[in-house]
Parts: C-alpha cells; sequence; structure tokens
C-alpha cells in the first residue's frame, strides 16, 4: 500500500481547507480541540484528518482510528466519507461509532472481564426508560425523596460497585439495579448501565485499557459539547495518561443536551486534562451570506465574542430568506402551511424532502394535525420519529444494516444506477477487507455481485409487487451479504436481538411501503422519504440540513422556558435556525400562544420579517 508524505498530502474529493482547518489537521502530536460552528463542515474536517493520518503512515496499519459520534447518522456519515476517500485496507481501520455503540461493543467483547456478581449473560435485554418508567419505579419503591431526572442522573454517574451509604439517590440507584440485575428473571440494562458497567471494567482489569490504548493511537470526538460527565469519566479512564492523542470537534453555541446531563463546561474541562491546543474554524459552507448575518445574530447572545463566520453558501432564492408567519388560528395556520409548501414544490423552487419541518416536541401529535391539510393539497408528511417494530423510521434509516441492503434493491428496481453501484462495490470492499492492491479478490467478489444483481433484477421484474414478494427481496439482499458476516462486521449486531431489532423494522417498513406504490423504484423512494416533506423534533434534527426549515410553533406557550437567560433552549432555537442552506421561516399560532416579544427583538432588524401568515397565498 502506497503511502504519502506528510507534505505531499492533498485533500481527498474537496478542493481544499481553510488554514485553520489545515493547521489542526495537521496536529498529529498533541491533543487538539476544533470549535467549528453550523455549517462548518466537521465531519468532511474529521474525514480528511482521518485520509492524513492513515494515507501518510502517521496511523500505521495495524493501528486503528477510533472515531466516536453522538448520532447514529453522524457516525455512518463520517464512515461513508473516509470509505470514499481512503482505500479498503485504509478505511477499514477507521472505527465510526456512537458512544452507546462504543460502550456495548467493549461489553459484549469483554463482559466476562466484569467482576461477579455484576458480570451481565450474553443475552441480556437492552431496555430504554423514559420518564413514566422511572416514575413507576420511584412509586412501586416508595422512594420519595427523589425525582425522575435527578435519578436517570444518578444511573448514569454512580461508580460501580455502589457506595454502602444510605442517602436516597443510592439507595434508589442501588434498587434500580437491583431490579433490573437480578430482581425480574432477565438482566436489563440502558446505556447509562452499560456504560458504569464497562467504565468498571476499565479499571478492574489494566490489560484491556492497555490493550485499548495500543488499538487507537488516534481518538476523534465529534458534537464534543454534548458529551456527559459519565461518557468523559469513561473516556478517561481508557485513555489518560495513555499515548492516544485526541481530536475534539464541536460548537458550544450547540449544547442542547444539558437536560441528558452534557457538561456546561466541556471544552474548558477537556484542554485541561488533555493539554489541547483549541483551533477555532471560521467557514460556514452550509448557509450563504444573509442567512448567516442572521444566525449571528443568536450566536452573539450566546457569545458575545464569536466571530463572524465566512459565508460559503451562495444564494439560489428570491424574496423572504426568514421570516415569522403569523397565524390567528390552527386550521388556518395548517392550511396556509400546506398550501405554501404545495405551491414552492409546483413551481420547481424545491422538491418535498428538502424542506424539514420541525417542531420542539411532539412530533407524533403534529403529525395528526397537519396530516389532512397536507393532503388536501397532494403532499406527504413523513414523521421520522414513528416507531416501527420499536425502532424510530429515522434511527432505522442510519442503520448499518439499510446501507447493506438498500442499494442491493434500488440496483434490482433501476436499470442503470452508477451511485448504488458505487456504494455497493465499496460495501462489498468493506464486508470482505479486500485491498485496492488485492485484484484477484476484487474482481471475483464483484462477479458475485454482478451475478446476484442480474437474478435480483429478474426476479424484481417477473415478480408481482406483493407483500410476500417484498419480504423475499428484503430477504434476498440480506442473504448475500449473510447474517453472519453482517454481525460479524458490525460490533452493533453481536447479539442476535440487537440484528433482529434492526431487521425486523427494515421488513416492516419495506412491506408497509409496498402498498404505496405501483413499482419497486416507487417503494424504495417511499422507503426513504423521497417526495415527502419531513417532519423531526429539533434534537433529531442535529447535524442535518435542508433547503428550507420551517420551524411550527414560535410561541412563548409552546416555547414557556425561553427566556433570555436560558442558555439551552437558546442553543436549542440556533441549532434549529442553523439546519436552513436558503430559508428559515416560523410559524406563530395566536390559538397557540402570543410572540415571544425578546427574541423578535433580536430578529426583526436582522431581517427576519413578521408578517401576516394569511397573506402568504
Amino acid at each position: 500500500m502506497t503511502l504519502v508524505s506528510r507534505e505531499g498530502w492533498r485533500p481527498q474529493g474537496i478542493d481544499n481547507l481553510e488554514p485553520r482547518a489545515w493547521e489542526a489537521l495537521r496536529e498529529s502530536g498533541e491533543s487538539v480541540l476544533v470549535t467549528a460552528g453550523a455549517g462548518a463542515g466537521k465531519t468532511e474536517f474529521l474525514a480528511q484528518k482521518a485520509a492524513f493520518l492513515l494515507q501518510t503512515g502517521i496511523c500505521p496499519a495495524p493501528r486503528r482510528i477510533l472515531a466516536i459520534s453522538f448520532k447514529r447518522d453522524a457516525a455512518r456519515n463520517l464512515s461513508d466519507r473516509v470509505t470514499s476517500r481512503c482505500t479498503t485496507g485504509q478505511a477499514c481501520r477507521f472505527d465510526s461509532l456512537t458512544f452507546d455503540a462504543f460502550t456495548k461493543s467493549m461489553l459484549d467483547r469483554f463482559r466476562k472481564a466484569i467482576p461477579d456478581p455484576w458480570m451481565p449473560p450474553r443475552d441480556y435485554q437492552l431496555i430504554m426508560p423514559k420518564r413514566q418508567d422511572f416514575e413507576d419505579f420511584l412509586n412501586r419503591h416508595r422512594l420519595y425523596g427523589i425525582n425522575t431526572q435527578q435519578l436517570e442522573k444518578a444511573i448514569a454517574l454512580k461508580e460501580l460497585p455502589l457506595a454502602e451509604d444510605q442517602n436516597v439517590s443510592t439507595r434508589a440507584v442501588s434498587e434500580f439495579w437491583q431490579e433490573n440485575f437480578h430482581d425480574l428473571g432477565e438482566v436489563r440494562l440502558s446505556f447509562s448501565m452499560i456504560n458504569r458497567l464497562v467504565h468498571w471494567m476499565l479499571r478492574e482489569n489494566n490489560q484491556i485499557k492497555i490493550a485499548l490504548q495500543k488499538t487507537y493511537p488516534f481518538v476523534f470526538l465529534d458534537e464534543f459539547q454534548d458529551t456527559t460527565h459519565a461518557q468523559f469519566d469513561l473516556l478517561n479512564t481508557a485513555f489518560h495518561g495513555g499515548p492516544a492523542k485526541f481530536t475534539a470537534v464541536g460548537d458550544d453555541k450547540q449544547r442542547i443536551m444539558g437536560w441528558a446531563g452534557a457538561m456546561p463546561d466541556a471544552f474548558e474541562q477537556f484542554e485541561q486534562v488533555y493539554s489541547a491546543r483549541r483551533i477555532s474554524l471560521l467557514s460556514n459552507w452550509r448557509s450563504h451570506e444573509d442567512l448567516v448575518a442572521i444566525q449571528h445574530i443568536i450566536a452573539q447572545r450566546l457569545d458575545p465574542l464569536v466571530e463572524l463566520p465566512v459565508a460559503r453558501g451562495v444564494r439560489r432564492v428570491d424574496g423572504d430568506i426568514s421570516a415569522i408567519w403569523d397565524f390567528p388560528d390552527s386550521r388556518t395556520e395548517r392550511q396556509i402551511l400546506a398550501g405554501w409548501i404545495a405551491a414552492e414544490v409546483r413551481s420547481g423552487s424545491v422538491e418535498p424532502h428538502k424542506i424539514g419541518l420541525l417542531v420542539r416536541i411532539y412530533a407524533n401529535s403534529v403529525e395528526d394535525d397537519l396530516t389532512p391539510a397536507f393532503a388536501a393539497e397532494g403532499l406527504r408528511l413523513r414523521n421520522l420519529a414513528r416507531d416501527i417494530e420499536g425502532i424510530s423510521i429515522q434511527d432505522l434509516l442510519d442503520e448499518e444494516l439499510t446501507g447493506l441492503l438498500l442499494p442491493l434493491l434500488r440496483l434490482g428496481a433501476v436499470h442503470k444506477n452508477p451511485l448504488d453501484w458505487d456504494k455497493s462495490q465499496r460495501n462489498l470492499n468493506f464486508m470482505y477487507r479486500i485491498d485496492s492492491a488485492d485484484h484477484a479478490s476484487r474482481d471475483r467478489k464483484q462477479r458475485k455481485l454482478q451475478d446476484f444483481v442480474r437474478t435480483l433484477k429478474r426476479q424484481m421484474r417477473e415478480q408481482p409487487l406483493t407483500v410476500d414478494t417484498a419480504r423475499e427481496m428484503a430477504i434476498a439482499v440480506r442473504d448475500f451479504w449473510g447474517v453472519d458476516l453482517i454481525r460479524q462486521v458490525f460490533p452493533a449486531y453481536r447479539r442476535e436481538q440487537d440484528f433482529d431489532r434492526a431487521w425486523n423494522g427494515f421488513v416492516a417498513l419495506l412491506i408497509e411501503c409496498s402498498g404505496m406504490a405501483a413499482n419497486w423504484s416507487g417503494v424504495l423512494d417511499e422507503f426513504e422519504g423521497i417526495g415527502q416533506v419531513p417532519l423531526m423534533t429539533i434534537h433529531k434534527s442535529k447535524g442535518l440540513e435542508f433547503h428550507t426549515m420551517i420551524f411550527y410553533g414560535l410561541d412563548n406557550r409552546t416555547w414557556w422556558s425561553l427566556q433570555p437567560n436560558n442558555r439551552e433552549d437558546l442553543n436549542v432555537f440556533f441549532v434549529a435556525l442553523t439546519r436552513a442552506e436558503q430559508r428559515a421561516f416560523f410559524t406563530l399560532c395566536r390559538e397557540r400562544g402570543e410572540a415571544i416579544n425578546w427574541l423578535e427583538q433580536l430578529l426583526v432588524p436582522a431581517g427576519v420579517r413578521h408578517i401576516d401568515g394569511t397573506t402568504l397565498l
């Protein structure tokens, strides 16, 4: 495998990097904290730094790079970018995982190193308790000196083995572990509990920690502003004092996970613990200059010293780029909103799936309210928060399994499809670890892929589109890879029930979509949400971008906590505003609540018009 000199290395797939990005990329001798605002290209920067470290031999084989993201789609996106910029031999040494997936893979691999009686069985049940579950637990155990939020945070923070003191917090956590680990006939673990088990394991077994440090001389941390105390504690236990160099990337103005325990001073803690250099990126590659100027007003409210980003996006729309649409009642709001979107789509200004409809909370309720009005205009609403077989549609679309199966189905459904052929070839090389220099193995596997796609095309063309054939085609593409290989390659699927969760969701959604289209291409468009307006909560929109962003519900009742001194909610608002490439609009319904006057006093002078929504059509 030919290596490139450090001086001769050039960015892969893009023309160049801004000077500060070059500085942060070339830094491999010490840890670095890269602060980068909305649209700064944080994922692209990390992909380029991975390529630099792998292609110059700074991270030599068999050493690997560990990249930890906080969302599945971010981890998948980063992995895909590295795969497309590096040879297979290099890309397979890049492990891009969510924090939960990383800790779970550690537990599944090394669980036997956990001291008895806390070693979980292989078939433990993964749980994701919600507020009501914690409330029910507290009531059952008559624990009245602690609330649900305090309990959730205590489970995430208290080290194992638990102390023997009898304060209500420790007692509640002890009872929670006892119930879920011993009393229910099966071991049930949340990701917070898994974190604590792995943390204990690393403290008790120095050999595992040494092996981890030898494996990963470089660690990337994406969206570092949302790191929790427990996650940072585990990272320090695993890597602090070792040779690993960290590259942490984030934006303190986008810290929206404080409710889940995100550290309020994550950047300062990282700089202190790892003696990290701080480098700030200035470019905004997502939004155009007029939109960046509006975003900067909110950014200054969050950080008066923040530098004005350099807008790299190009404005491609006329008229308002941002406005607050004021409606007298919810019925008028729904009808005009649907009518406006329909008119934009019919005019060719924007495709439905490139209009992001963001809500603060309760996406399912908003879907119920908006669907009839959208349907009357010939529009489809895609609620990405909706669960199907126990997994949300948004999470399902980000699953590694979906990334394997969907391109194959696309190849079977469409006559010529170079994009999905390229994806499938990359998947083939990745799954079988085929090096680019190994021409014989590559050609042999490509012939296998060509033969399979040829057969799949014939089957999808000749068989009627039914529920049964949808299931059959899903099984066919799954079996092309083989369940054993999939579970071997992806740590998240090592346990059968974790693979089954993703598989059952995939099949259920494919079957559902098979009844909504006349041909296979249409079915797969339905599956991916093409031609549908995506609906999601702000927290789920993090890291995404839309041509046009519409925030549904900017009023003082929906946003009762959005006050001038409430930084976290202002961060959430800032995240919503920065999802937009071209336009950002907000709806205000007087039936739901009144205007947030202090916020409008910031936005209106910056160019966000407050207009009568009934005049839109």
